[in-house]
C-alpha cells in the first residue's frame, strides 16, 4: 500500500533483501577485505548490490538464481551484450596464441586505423588502460602543448574516478586548476572563456553528459565552444568515452562539431580494458619516439592482446556504421514510449539522452543540465530512484540506481516491451507517491 514513500521503500526492501540472501552473504563476507565489501562505488547500492554468477546475451543471473533483463550494460562499456561469439572467439585466440608478449602484436595498428577512419578529429591515437587514464593524457598533453595550466570543465561532469565534478566534486580529484563552467549555457561559459582564456589549456567535455543524467549538448553550445577554443588557441577535448557509440563516428560526427582531440574507452575494448587518445597529428606528433625531444607515454597494458583483439573484432566485424544506427534507433524508440506514457498518466517523469543512453528524472521540466534542488526534494527524488529500481528488479530488469540505462546490442524490441509495460505498471501502482 502507498500509504508513505518510506513505507513503500521499506516493504520493496524487506522484499528485495528476503529475494537475495546469498548476494547479502557475499556482501558481509566482502567487507572483511574491501571497504564497504566494494572496489567500484558506482556499483554499491543500498540496502547491499546485487552479486552477479553470470551473464548470457542481455540476461544476468545472480548468486540466488534470480534472471535479470540487463538494461545498464556495464555503464555503457557492454555494448556487445554478456557472450558475443565473434568477440569470445577473438579473446580465446588472443589468450591461446599467449599474452603479456612485451612487443607491438598483430591486431593494434588495425585497430588504430578503424578509429581514425571513423572519428573525424582522430588523425592519430594512442591506447592506454580506461577512459579516466585517456582523459588525464588528454588533459597533460594539452597543459604540456599551450604552456597554460587552468582546464574548463563542466557543472556535473564526470571524466573518470579523479575527473568528477558532480555535487561540487570529490576530495580525490586530481589537484588541477578547474574552471567550473555551466553546461549547455552558451552566455555564461563563453563569459568564463573571456576571463580565463589566456590562462586556459583546455575545455573538457562530453558531448553528451553521462553521469549528470544523460543530457545532450546543444549543437549551438558546441558550436559555441568550438569557435571559442579556436580563436584563443586553447585545446578543445571531446570526452566521448560514452558517447563514441551514438553513431558510427560518434556525437562528433552527428553534430558536425570535432574537437581538437578525442578521448575514447568502454566498450572499444570489446569487454577488456581499454582506454584511447588522440587528435590532431601535430598535437600526437609529440608522441613519435622517433623524432628528438617527444614526450614518453607509458602503460604496461596499453596494448594488451586481449583488449586489442576483442576491440578489433568488435568494431570492425559486429558495431559497424548499420548496427549503430540499428541499435541508436531502438534506443529513441524506448526513450519516446517512455515520455508517451509519462505524458499519457500526467505524472512527473521523464526520460532524456541520446539514442542508446537514457537517463530517469522525477520531473514535469525540461531538463537540459544537471539539476540542483532543495535538499529535501533531493532526498525525495533519490526515494524514488530507489522504490523504481527495487521494484523493477523485483519485476526482472536490472538498471542504475540513478535510473541510467545503456542498451547493449543484445536487447530486443520485445525486451523495450516489456520494460514499457513494467512502467505503466510502476506508474499506475505509485502514482500518488511520484506526483
Amino acid at each position: 500500500m502507498n500509504v508513505s514513500l518510506d513505507a513503500a521503500l521499506a516493504e520493496a526492501e524487506s522484499r528485495f533483501v528476503a529475494a537475495n540472501p546469498l548476494s547479502l552473504a557475499r556482501h558481509d563476507a566482502a567487507r572483511s577485505a574491501m571497504p564497504g565489501g566494494n572496489t567500484r562505488t558506482v556499483l554499491h547500492y543500498s540496502p547491499f548490490p546485487l552479486a552477479w554468477a553470470k551473464g548470457a546475451g542481455a540476461t544476468l543471473t545472480d548468486l540466488d538464481g534470480n534472471l535479470y533483463t540487463d538494461f545498464l550494460g556495464e555503464y555503457s562499456a557492454g555494448l556487445y551484450g554478456h557472450s558475443n561469439p565473434l568477440i569470445q572467439a577473438a579473446m580465446r585466440k588472443a589468450i591461446d596464441d599467449g599474452t603479456v608478449l612485451g612487443g607491438p602484436n598483430v591486431y593494434e595498428a588495425e585497430l588504430a586505423g578503424l578509429l581514425k577512419s571513423r572519428f573525424p578529429s582522430l588523425q592519430q591515437l594512442r591506447f592506454c588502460n580506461s577512459g579516466t587514464e585517456a582523459n588525464v593524457f588528454a588533459l597533460m598533453t594539452a597543459q604540456a602543448l599551450t604552456g597554460r595550466k587552468k582546464i574548463m570543465v563542466f557543472d556535473g561532469g564526470y571524466h573518470g574516478g579523479v575527473l568528477y565534478f558532480g555535487h561540487g566534486g570529490v576530495p580525490i580529484n586530481l589537484p588541477l586548476d578547474w574552471v567550473l563552467a555551466p553546461y549547455n549555457d552558451v552566455e555564461g561559459t563563453l563569459d568564463l572563456i573571456r576571463r580565463h582564456g589566456a590562462d586556459l589549456a583546455a575545455i573538457l567535455i562530453e558531448p553528451m553528459m553521462g553521469s549528470g543524467g544523460c543530457l545532450p549538448a546543444r549543437r549551438d553550445f558546441l558550436g559555441a565552444l568550438r569557435q571559442a577554443a579556436s580563436e584563443l588557441d586553447i585545446i578543445l577535448i571531446f570526452d566521448e568515452v560514452m558517447t563514441s557509440r551514438l553513431s558510427s563516428g560518434g556525437l562528433q560526427a552527428a553534430l558536425g562539431v570535432t574537437p581538437d582531440m578525442t578521448t575514447l574507452g568502454k566498450y572499444l575494448g570489446g569487454g577488456a580494458s581499454f582506454g584511447a587518445f588522440g587528435g590532431r597529428a601535430d598535437i600526437m606528433a609529440h608522441y613519435d619516439p622517433e623524432k628528438p625531444g617527444s614526450w614518453p607515454h607509458a602503460g604496461t597494458f596499453n596494448n594488451n592482446v586481449i583488449s586489442m583483439a576483442a576491440g578489433l573484432t568488435g568494431l570492425r566485424d559486429v558495431y559497424t556504421p548499420a548496427a549503430a544506427l540499428e541499435l541508436n534507433n531502438k534506443g529513441d524508440r524506448l526513450r519516446d514510449g517512455l515520455n508517451a506514457l509519462a505524458q499519457q498518466h500526467a505524472v512527473g517523469l521523464s526520460a532524456t539522452g541520446c539514442g542508446s543512453f537514457i537517463g530517469l528524472h522525477f520531473t514535469t521540466e525540461i531538463v537540459d543540465r544537471p539539476m540542483h534542488h532543495s535538499e529535501e526534494e533531493e532526498a525525495r527524488r533519490g526515494k524514488l530512484h530507489k522504490l523504481m529500481h527495487l521494484d523493477f528488479i523485483a519485476a526482472g530488469l536490472f538498471f542504475a540506481r540513478r535510473g541510467y540505462m545503456a542498451l547493449s546490442l543484445a536487447i530486443t524490441d520485445a525486451d523495450i516491451a516489456r520494460f514499457l509495460a513494467q512502467t505503466e505498471e510502476f506508474i499506475v501502482s505509485r502514482r500518488a507517491l511520484i506526483g
